[in-house]
């Protein structure tokens, strides 16, 4: 019986350079959003990506980009709380959103945003997938399954990508997929399909652009 919620494939040649063309090309920091009316147009094919603090977000949207500081990484936790959008060529945005599961974030600060991903992720029609980063060596944690129910009533389909997997072994990998796929089952927008990342080794990046290249 095939495993729910399989690791995705690297992708083949012309997928993998459809995706690879894709971010070679102009990526730029567009704006900064900290409320509903700052939105830019729905204009383009959207992605976001979410994850909770230090699960390398920033990470990997510079090893998509193959640039170093696209995306800077805050050293304080909360201290970014708007929504980042670039530009990816002419036809889309990739979009950072402020990580969560901050213990020292101020609760007003928690809740205003909050509020305001909500909005944003039930009101874009143009979102065609979230990607929910979860550290490999950890897990889906209760913060996670917070967002997965989110998007579930947002009805916007999310897929999980797991990031720093070179720093765990192949029997702890396991372990954490079976969690992962279990916690995946109660979720209905949760896309059937895994990725596995390492941005400092490199591995699933061209499998990740693969897919961002393919969403219509």
């Amino acid at each position: 019986m095939a495993l729910p919620f399989p690791v995705a494939d690297e992708p083949d040649e012309i997928t993998a350079e459809r995706g690879r063309k894709m971010f070679a090309g102009p990526v730029e920091f567009l704006k900064g959003v900290v409320a509903m009316s700052g939105l830019p147009a729905s204009d383009r094919i959207e992605v976001c990506f979410a994850g909770r603090s230090n699960v390398g977000k920033s990470s990997l949207i510079n090893a998509l980009t193959g640039r170093k500081a696209i995306a800077r990484a805050s050293n304080t936790p909360g201290r970014t709380q708007e929504i980042n959008y670039f530009t990816l060529g002419e036809n889309h945005y990739l979009v950072d959103l402020p990580g969560y599961g901050y213990a020292n974030a101020p609760l007003d600060k928690v809740a205003t945003w909050q509020a305001l991903l909500k909005r944003y992720l039930s009101g874009r029609q143009n979102l065609r997938r979230a990607f929910v980063l979860i550290d490999a060596r950890h897990g889906i944690k209760s913060v996670d399954e917070e967002i997965m129910t989110l998007l579930d009533s947002a009805a916007v389909t999310f897929q999980c990508v797991l990031t720093k997997a070179d720093k765990i072994k192949a029997a702890e990998r396991d372990k954490v997929l079976a969690q992962v796929r279990g916690k995946l089952a109660a979720h209905p927008a949760a896309f059937p399909e895994l990725i596995l990342t390492s941005s400092e080794k490199g591995d699933g990046i061209a499998t990740l652009r693969a897919v961002i290249a393919t969403l219509e």
